[in-house]
């Protein structure tokens, strides 16, 4: 039949059924066969797909930081090793803080707060060490993820044993004049450091070192928290935690000391006080080092061959670049074609979702600009509403990306995207694949997850059981 007109309803009636290659079949509900749609299936689109290292990024700006830090040690069978260290600023409570007279220090804890994620081995003893950084964290001229931070190489601190970050800690607040009480409080590391350090270079610096925190943090510099690098070669599988360093969060230096009374010299006053870790203050920043497998240095050392498997990985890791070469010559092969819907499948490979090593719950799909930055595709791009309106097509609700455990994959809908590849509307000048957070959706590298993904990939003629990317496009062809 021909087509003069296809309406809205037409569509999206049209998306419902087909069965084959390039097979006819009836699109529609109970109608008068004279009258109903013809459509098509295309299911053998060649689709590319090449493992990429992913890009260098930062952990902070100037005032901003990332929702949740990583620090950890990963040792995956698959992708090998993955380390990542925390440097982070400590604060003044408040400029020319004062200990008051004769301050005597008690105990000096390093308390981060849990960000809500973890991946990897919650069943293995761990050793974290705590050093003070070399240099002012607080002057650097950036934190990318590829940063190396030095330290000092006297331990402040160590933390040994299992990480808990859904268990709240039962900890002991100390009141000024009063009975201290027992707090239950939220997931957190404590890691107690050594007194004397504290003391010298804190409780007992001159007083013009804490007149204004930049003065202090010129003096005191910083700390750097990392899995003793000793320690990982004996870890089987290892993890990556995640804390939050936001304003909202108690994570800081804190201190508990004891001090001459301010009105009655013969009395003692027990005191805490916070030095915090605070983004909006000063910077974390995150230090990511990558040790690749045999496998996938491969991969990435022949970025022109189309491998069975490719890989996926957060933290500045693994990006998978996705292409649809002949995409345009279905134009000229069936003339003008109004596509119904378009589905990018994306299976994950057999044997890769076990534990701790889980899939990646969810994907992002981005396409690079003229200009080589990070966009949506039309189909998700719902713009911001201030200065993009986004795609009149776009539904971020039906766009995909989520792992599917029943079926072992991942489905894109990218219905508007594959029409303007077809139509010459958008050119192809990057599209990609990785991992994103669960809860948002985002295109740049992101550090706030560790969950990895192992893909299949296109085959011609695949075979049975065979894990695939596959491209299928249901369309009408129109006279």
């Amino acid at each position: 039949m021909k087509f003069t007109k296809i309406d809205l309803l037409t569509l999206l009636i049209s998306l419902f059924v087909f069965a084959s290659c390039e097979k006819n079949s009836t699109i529609g509900l109970s109608i008068d066969p004279s009258g109903a749609v013809v459509g098509k299936l295309i299911d053998s689109v060649t689709v590319t797909s090449r493992t990429q290292q992913d890009d260098v990024s930062s952990t902070y700006t100037k005032g901003n930081g990332l929702v949740r830090y990583p620090l950890g040690f990963l040792k995956d069978p698959l992708l090998g090793t993955t380390e990542s260290s925390l440097s982070m600023v400590i604060n003044l409570p408040r400029d020319s803080f004062n200990f008051g007279t004769n301050p005597e220090l008690d105990s000096a804890v390093l308390v981060m707060n849990y960000g809500g994620e973890f991946y990897g081995d919650s069943t293995a003893n761990y050793t974290i060490d705590v050093h003070q950084l070399s240099n002012n964290l607080s002057k650097a001229d950036n934190y990318l993820s590829s940063n190396i931070y030095p330290h000092q190489s006297q331990i402040l601190g160590t933390y040994q044993g299992k990480l808990f970050p859904s268990t709240r800690v039962k900890v002991t607040d100390v009141l000024t004049g009063a009975t201290d009480t027992i707090a239950n409080n939220v997931p957190q590391v404590r890691i107690r450091l050594d007194n004397n350090f504290i003391t010298n270079n804190i409780v007992n610096t001159p007083a013009t070192n804490r007149k204004y925190n930049a003065y202090f943090l010129a003096w005191f510099k910083g700390l750097k928290v990392q899995i003793r690098p000793s320690e990982q070669a004996n870890l089987q599988k290892g993890a990556m935690a995640f804390f939050n360093f936001s304003s909202e969060t108690t994570s800081g230096l804190f201190l508990y000391y004891r001090k001459q009374n301010d009105n009655n010299t013969a009395l003692i006053d027990t005191m805490s006080i916070s030095f915090p870790i605070n983004l909006s203050s000063n910077a974390v920043a995150a230090s990511i080092k990558h040790n690749y497998s045999p496998e996938v240095q491969d991969q990435l050392s022949h970025p022109n061959t189309q491998y069975s498997t490719t890989y996926l990985q957060p933290l500045a890791g693994l990006r998978n670049k996705i292409a649809f070469p002949y995409l345009n010559k279905l134009k000229s092969a069936t003339g003008k074609i109004i596509v119904n819907k378009a589905e990018l499948v994306v299976e994950l490979k057999s044997g890769t979702d076990g534990a701790p090593f889980r899939a990646a719950p969810r994907l992002s799909l981005y396409r690079y600009d003229i200009a080589g930055q990070r966009k949506n595709v039309p189909d998700n791009d719902t713009g911001d509403g201030y200065t993009s309106a986004g795609d009149p097509r776009a539904s971020s609700a039906s766009f995909g990306g989520y792992f599917d455990s029943t079926k072992n994959r991942y489905v894109f809908s990218i219905t508007a995207y594959v029409q303007d590849l077809i139509d010459g509307k958008t050119e192809d000048y990057g599209t990609f694949l990785s991992v994103t957070p669960t809860s948002s959706f985002d295109f740049s590298n992101t550090f706030t997850v560790a969950a990895r993904a192992s893909l299949g990939s296109f085959k011609k003629n695949p075979l049975a059981g065979d894990n695939l990317i596959k491209l299928n496009i249901y369309y009408s062809e129109i006279k």
